[in-house]
C-alpha cells in the first residue's frame, strides 16, 4: 500500500499568542453559568478535592450564582460586547502594528482565553494557518499565579496534546517588574492627577488569592507587593500617600489580606474624601474593576462618609502599555526573527522618545 508523503517546505514563522482569563458571551444566566462551570471546574483556580467541591460546584454556585451576576454583567456590557474582549482584541491588533513597526515585518499575533471564547485552540489554528512554529506565549497576568498563568499554559498544553508536530513555545512567566510596565503604571496615574484632580490617597487594589496558596508557595503576593513599590517610587509616594489591598474575594476560606472593600471603608473613617484606586494587576478592565470596583466599592466609600472614589482604568490598549508589552514579546523573538536593524534597540529608542525607560535591560531588586 502505498504510503502518503508529507511535504513541509513552507518557511517556519514566528508569532505571539495572547492568553487572558475569558468571559461569558452574554450578560445572560445561562452564558455566565456556562463560563462559570468552565472556570470553577479548573483544578487549577479551586484547589479543593472534586469529592467535596464539585458538589458544591453543581448543587450550589451553578444553579444559583449565575442568576446572581446577571445585573452586574448588564452594567458593564457595551455596544461592542463584554469589555474584556474587546480591550483583548485591541490589544492583539495593537501588539501586532507595535511588533510589526519595531521588526519591520509582519508578526502574527492571536488571541486566546483559557476559558470561553475565542478558544486557545482557535488562536493556535490561527497561528498555524500563518506557518507560525515558533510561539511567544503571552499571558496578560502580570503577576503568576498557579491560578491564572498556570492555568493558562494548562489550557495550552492540554490543546497541544492533541497535536502531532509541535511548535516551539518560549513562556512569559510574569511582568511584575518589568520597567515599561511599571513606567506606563506611573504614567496613568499621573494622566488621572492632571484631568481629575489628585486624591487624597492612592489605593493599589489587586485580585485575591487563598492564603493557602501563597503559603503552599505562590509568589504572586510578594509578586503585587514588588510592582506596588515599584509604582510608588515611580509616583514618588510616601508610605503614607498608599495603601495596598487584595479585592474579589469568594468563598469562607481566608485570603491575602487586606481586602479591599474594608480598607476603603476605614480610608472614609480617617477622613479621606477622595480616594483613587488603580488595579495594577489587569491587563484589561472587566467585571471586577468596572462593577466591583468603579460601582461597588465607590458606593461603600460613600456610604462611610467618603465624597468620591475615582477609578483609574486599567492600562487596556493605551499606547505605553502595548510598548511595554511589545518589549515583552521582542526579548523572546529577536534571535527567531532577526530584523534588519536591532529591534530591541529600536523599541528602546522609541520608548526613550515617549518619555519611558526601556524595558529592555537592567534589573530590579527582588521584594
Amino acid at each position: 500500500m502505498a504510503t502518503e508523503v508529507h511535504e513541509h517546505r513552507a518557511a517556519a514563522n514566528a508569532g505571539v499568542l495572547l492568553i487572558n482569563l475569558g468571559t461569558p458571551d452574554a450578560p445572560t444566566a445561562a452564558a455566565i453559568r456556562r463560563y462559570l462551570r468552565q472556570f470553577l471546574a479548573d483544578r487549577r483556580v479551586v484547589e479543593l478535592h472534586p469529592a467535596l467541591w464539585l458538589p458544591l460546584l453543581y448543587g450550589l454556585i451553578l444553579p444559583f450564582r449565575p442568576r446572581r451576576l446577571v445585573h452586574a454583567y448588564e452594567k458593564i456590557w457595551t455596544a461592542e460586547g463584554s469589555p474584556l474582549l474587546a480591550i483583548s482584541r485591541r490589544q492583539a491588533s495593537g501588539l501586532h502594528q507595535h511588533l510589526a513597526q519595531a521588526l519591520g515585518r509582519e508578526v502574527p499575533v492571536a488571541l486566546g482565553m483559557s476559558y470561553g471564547a475565542p478558544s486557545i485552540g482557535t488562536a493556535l489554528q490561527q497561528l498555524e494557518a500563518q506557518q507560525v512554529r515558533r510561539i511567544v506565549v503571552l499571558p496578560l497576568f502580570p503577576h503568576y499565579s498557579c491560578s491564572t498563568t498556570a492555568a493558562a499554559l494548562d489550557a495550552l498544553f492540554a490543546e497541544l496534546n492533541t497535536r502531532r508536530w509541535l511548535p516551539e513555545l518560549r513562556t512569559v512567566n510574569s511582568y511584575h517588574d518589568d520597567p515599561a510596565f511599571i513606567a506606563a503604571l506611573a504614567q496613568s496615574v499621573r494622566s488621572h492627577w492632571q484631568t481629575q484632580g489628585r486624591g487624597e490617597h492612592l489605593l493599589m487594589s489587586f485580585h485575591g488569592l487563598p492564603q493557602r496558596y501563597v503559603l503552599a508557595g505562590d509568589p504572586y503576593y510578594c509578586q503585587c507587593q514588588k510592582t506596588a513599590r515599584l509604582l510608588a517610587e515611580a509616583l514618588q509616594l510616601s508610605t503614607g500617600e498608599f495603601s495596598v489591598a487584595f479585592q474579589s474575594r469568594f468563598g469562607k476560606l481566608p485570603w491575602v489580606q487586606p481586602y479591599t472593600e474594608p480598607v476603603i471603608t476605614a480610608l472614609a473613617g480617617r477622613g479621606v474624601r477622595q480616594l483613587d484606586v488603580v488595579c495594577p494587576g489587569f491587563a484589561a478592565d472587566c467585571l471586577e474593576t468596572l462593577e466591583e470596583v468603579q460601582l461597588r466599592y465607590a458606593a461603600s466609600f460613600a456610604a462611610a462618609g467618603g465624597a468620591a472614589l475615582r477609578y483609574i482604568p486599567a492600562l487596556n490598549d493605551d499606547a505605553a502599555h502595548l510598548q511595554a508589552l511589545a518589549g515583552i514579546a521582542l526579548r523572546q523573538l529577536n534571535d527567531w526573527l532577526p530584523a534588519p536593524a536591532d529591534a530591541v534597540e529600536l523599541a528602546a529608542r522609541q520608548q526613550r522618545a515617549a518619555g519611558l525607560e526601556p524595558s529592555f535591560s537592567g534589573k530590579q531588586a527582588e521584594y
